[in-house]
């Protein structure tokens, strides 16, 4: 799953996925779009690409012609609704390559957001699915680069064990902390991809606190690197300073250290 707000990039990524895909893999890969923002000429792969409202009513009827056309590889633009999500989800689990978008901001996020469309007596199930079937998250922002351009930062989530069992026993709240304890394994939190940016002088450290979601974080991050955060919202400032502190050692009793 591509993920990020109206904007981002999404597309590009996903054309870059595919191209990639184009000119190293023998696969039969069918995208469903709207619009059709890139055309793909086929090079090793064979390359069918549908346009919402032209070739077909909507990604759903779209997405079950394709599986009758025995495609390795499906591109759904965007997983608007519970039907469309499902059938996503359906195909996965048949052994298909998915991708599809989402319009999240975080990878936790977008998992939940997933399994939220469905009623609550299917979300078990759904959650089960998707621990067997999700193989990663890319949620991205683009930033303004210093110089003028934009850039890309990518919170990128992949499945692993624990991952997988965190999303089927549905203890979404706790991937943060394995996203930060995974970076050897590829996985990378949107502050640090945003830190990154900033040390590498590609991007201002306000524009990686606009961008940022977890603003208190990315402040103390921004403070350990010596960053001037004046521009910082007083309320955001004030949380990022109450973190910093120390809690006091309680006082111990006369002679307990004998």
């Amino acid at each position: 799953l591509v993920t990020g707000p109206t904007g981002s990039g999404k597309s590009t990524t996903l054309c870059a996925l595919i191209d990639l895909i184009n000119r190293t893999r023998t696969d039969h890969v069918i995208t469903i779009e709207d619009p059709i923002e890139f055309v793909h000429e086929s090079k090793k792969c064979l390359i069918t690409q549908r346009h919402v409202g032209v070739h077909t009513s909507s990604f759903k009827h779209a997405l079950r012609a394709a599986l009758r056309e025995d495609p390795d590889i499906v591109l759904v633009g965007e997983l608007r609704d519970l039907e469309t999500v499902s059938m996503a989800i359906e195909t996965a689990e048949t052994g298909h390559l998915v991708f599809g978008t989402v319009h999240t901001s975080t990878a936790v996020s977008t998992v939940d957001r997933v399994i939220d469309q469905f009623p609550p007596d299917r979300q078990a199930q759904i959650r089960v699915m998707l621990s067997e079937s999700l193989k990663g998250v890319i949620s991205q922002v683009l930033c303004k680069k210093i110089g003028g351009g934009r850039v890309a930062a990518r919170e990128i989530m992949l499945s692993t064990p624990s991952v997988s069992n965190l999303i089927r026993e549905g203890k979404t709240f706790q991937l943060p902390s394995v996203l930060q304890t995974s970076r050897r394994l590829g996985m990378v939190t949107m502050n640090d991809a945003l830190i990154e940016l900033v040390d590498s002088k590609q991007v201002e450290p306000q524009e990686a606190y606009l961008k940022a979601t977890d603003k208190v974080g990315i402040l103390n991050m921004l403070k350990q690197r010596g960053k001037d955060v004046s521009f910082a919202d007083p309320d955001d400032a004030r949380a990022a300073g109450a973190s910093n502190e120390a809690p006091a050692k309680p006082a111990g009793r006369a002679g307990a250290s004998r």
